[in-house]
């Protein structure tokens, strides 16, 4: 299979073990589950948060969870954490909002998986493009980006809108 993304390419040149899953376009975290065959929880968000000035992290978070921001806040050990808009989200990762991924991103922000992923067989991240999909083991997935695995999640979904 042609590796069409940044994400997929890079995956493919660090030798990370995985399956590409393609899908239609879902509505939602719950859609895209079912279209890959897993359950919620193993579909994991990636969340770019900006905690300074030209200063990032992604945040891998699964499904039917949020980040809790006291939570990453305390972890970070700062006061004040903001989501980027659309087009700063775009600029610092590479990617479109709903398709961002750390794997090939344009810059190697630091990464935070949440630690409920560790019991999982398998997590399906983001591969670059709304609809392509990696699948691969968790232990594969923190290795390879470095991501600290702490608990910055509560249960439930963030509210829509």
């Amino acid at each position: 299979m042609d590796p069409d993304t940044p994400a997929l390419r890079a995956v493919i040149a660090a030798g990370i073990p995985h399956r590409v899953v393609r899908t239609a376009i879902p509505h939602g975290p719950e859609e895209s589950a079912g279209l890959q065959g897993i359950e919620l929880h193993a579909l994991l968000r990636t969340i770019v948060v900006r905690r300074g000035e030209g200063d990032y992290v992604f945040v891998l978070v699964p499904g039917g969870r949020r980040f809790d921001w006291g939570k990453l806040r305390a972890h970070l050990g700062v006061s004040r954490l903001s989501l980027p808009d659309q087009d700063e989200a775009r600029t610092v990762t590479g990617y479109e909002r709903g398709a961002i991924t750390p794997f090939g991103a344009s810059h190697a922000w630091p990464v935070i998986a949440d630690a409920s992923i560790t019991s999982l067989e398998r997590v399906a991240i983001g591969g670059g493009r709304r609809g392509v999909n990696l699948h691969l083991a968790p232990a594969d997935l923190v290795a390879a980006t470095g991501a600290e695995v702490v608990d910055v999640t509560s249960p439930g979904e963030p509210p829509a809108g």
